[in-house]
């Protein structure tokens, strides 16, 4: 588990360097490949397939909402998305020796954030709170998420709780 986060983490770091024209593109592409690759560890695929589902989604409705938008706040969004689960996953591990009732609150401050600030408002909550609903899931987040705000919210959510 520990190498596959610390993985994670190494392919953040590579994002942060990239054009802003190419984030998306790249942390789709890095995401889509840990999907595929069979001896990529457990969390690491099933991370990477809730980026992977993520991204997709927002390209998507990113088209049906804001056809004239920029690529740049596709970009945006998808890095966002990228240092939410950076994120997330740091606090994690960070707080893997704590008692079990911290650990859900840090879990349940990221749902709150993703799931507090949406981008698009979408109706299908079925499709968007796939992962949500999903007891068993890692990444128990909103898809319909603006990531921008829901980094901020989680910082401000884990500074209240590490008090």
């Amino acid at each position: 588990m520990k190498k596959g986060l610390l993985t994670l983490l190494f392919i953040v770091s590579i994002t942060t360097t990239l054009q802003a024209q190419e984030i998306y593109t790249e942390i789709r592409r890095t995401a889509q490949a840990k999907v595929n690759d069979p001896t990529a560890d457990l969390l690491i695929r099933k991370f990477s397939m809730f980026k992977l589902d993520a991204l997709n989604y927002l390209a998507i409705r990113m088209k049906e909402e804001f056809p004239d938008s920029s690529a740049d706040l596709l970009d945006k969004e998808a890095l966002s998305l990228n240092v939410f689960i950076t994120n997330y996953t740091r606090s994690l591990v960070e707080s893997r020796n704590m008692p079990a009732n911290h650990q859900k609150k840090i879990i349940k401050a990221y749902m709150d954030a993703s799931y507090s600030n949406p981008l698009f408002n979408d109706k299908d909550t079925e499709l968007v709170l796939t992962y949500f609903n999903d007891a068993s899931s890692l990444t128990r987040f909103s898809l319909d998420t603006d990531w921008r705000r829901a980094v901020l919210a989680a910082k401000a959510a884990m500074k209240s709780i590490n008090k």
